[in-house]
């Protein structure tokens, strides 16, 4: 570690003494309960599966930062808070740091520097991409090990507007948003990531939705061949030949239909019903009802719910079309609405874990780095899921589970033969950070094949 003084720092006093501070501690860490996300990533191999999917094209001999290394440090990085390349000029000297990227501590060799870590997100290629969005797909699948294969799996289609301010490669400016961007899609199973795609904004919403869609069942009917599938999406995505495609392959889809004047004229009834219902009690009211429908582009009718809501702003009408079985309303309220829970994991994803930090000028760069945040993603889900179930962190955003369980002060001591955290005495969750850990330690490993 290098030695180096910084100027002391004088705070106002308590009482008759003076309060200073520098920045000399030595082995101290502000991120000590990051070895948990190291513990989860040893569980399930996710950066040994990434790393597996990166040529590395350096010469052995001149390496002197292993590309596993690489990948743990910027991961592991963007998990604890830090989104900056330049943040790891300081972190390359953090003894922490270097336990969880498996490098182990070394006083004369901190881990690599921003240009190092730069230089890695510009030689990463396309076919390296589609290895790491596939290890991705496996991770979730391997989650499943040792458990009841699922009976049903809900695959939630949601893109988001990435806004950029610079002149990256394929940025556009879009309409709707507003402002330059990418278009990003996400799909999710539950809480848990499966794809994080970046996209131009000048393309349909709902572009390689179908050829993700037809992937992802592919790869899911290899594994549980009696698995049902359902695709759920806004009405972005009510597209007559991806709902054809659902139907020819027993697909089940829930998407929401954008209101058009010949919807409106048809559903008028249960308008009318809800405004009468409102005005005699002056309470908000949903009517439902059903109908038939097929726009002039489409192979075929399909079925499609009305909601018909009055609330004190006036009339709330939505339309969702779908293939399956069922009540109406439940439908609705128990199936279709749950797509909001796939918005706040974005929301986890951009601001939380820096999804929207897209600031290469290459494009395929960019894509990497969403692609790490994903990475963070996948771990602290998996720490929330796993370990954090049952407790009072069970639903916590990533955010808080940092602020709480990750951000622990530490002093280091190392030796040849071990490695002591001596964790901050003031911490208030120590009985619940031992009972993670052990979790962590106990549950059952579900390591993706090296093959």
């Amino acid at each position: 570690m290098t030695d180096c003084n910084t100027p002391s720092l004088l705070f106002s006093s308590l009482g008759s003494r003076k309060i200073h501070a520098d920045f000399n501690g030595g082995r101290l860490t502000s991120d000590a309960g990051a070895v948990l996300l190291r513990e989860v990533d040893k569980r399930i191999g996710l950066i040994d599966a990434l790393h597996r999917g990166i040529p590395d094209p350096r010469h052995p001999f001149f390496i002197v930062h292993d590309q596993k290394t690489l990948l743990a440090q910027r991961i592991f990085g963007i998990a604890l808070g830090y989104e900056d390349l330049n943040d790891h000029q300081s972190l390359r000297e953090d003894p922490l740091f270097q336990i969880i990227s498996e490098r182990g501590i070394k006083d004369d060799l901190p881990l690599a520097s921003p240009p190092t870590l730069c230089r890695l997100e510009h030689r990463v290629d396309r076919p390296a991409l589609v290895s790491i969005a596939k290890a991705y797909v496996e991770t979730f699948i391997a989650s499943y090990k040792d458990k009841t294969p699922p009976e049903e799996l809900v695959l939630d289609f949601d893109p988001t507007d990435d806004p950029v301010h610079g002149h990256q490669e394929k940025r556009f400016f879009h309409g709707y948003y507003d402002h330059y961007c990418f278009l990003p899609l996400y799909v999710f199973c539950g809480t848990q990531l499966l794809v994080a795609y970046l996209r131009p904004a000048d393309i349909d919403g709902a572009k390689h939705a179908r050829a993700l869609l037809k992937l992802l069942v592919q790869r899911f009917r290899q594994v549980w061949p009696k698995v049902r599938i359902i695709f759920r999406g806004d009405s972005g995505f009510c597209r007559w030949r991806l709902m054809r495609w659902c139907d020819k392959h027993d697909i089940g889809y829930i998407i929401g239909l954008a209101r058009n004047a010949v919807l409106e004229r048809l559903s008028q009834p249960w308008a009318d019903t809800s405004k009468a219902q409102f005005e005699a009690t002056q309470q908000k009211q949903r009517v439902f009802g059903e109908l038939s429908y097929a726009a002039e582009t489409w192979d075929q009718p399909r079925r499609v719910i009305v909601k018909a809501e009055y609330l004190p702003q006036g009339e709330n009408t939505r339309f969702v079309v779908t293939n399956l079985a069922g009540d109406g309303q439940e439908l609705y309220d128990q199936l279709y609405c749950q797509r909001g829970e796939a918005e706040n994991r974005i929301k986890e994803q951009q601001l939380g874990l820096f999804a929207d930090r897209t600031s290469c000028h290459d494009f395929v760069a960019n894509q990497f780095r969403v692609l790490l945040s994903a990475a963070a993603y996948i771990l602290m889900d998996t720490l929330r899921r796993d370990a954090l179930a049952d407790t009072e962190w069970a639903g916590a955003q990533v955010g808080t589970i940092r602020l709480k369980l990750l951000k622990i002060g530490a002093r280091i001591t190392y030796s040849v033969r071990r490695i002591v955290l001596h964790l901050a005495g003031g911490y208030p969750y120590k009985e619940l950070f031992a009972q993670i850990l052990g979790r962590l330690c106990t549950t059952p490993s579900a390591v993706l094949a090296s093959g």
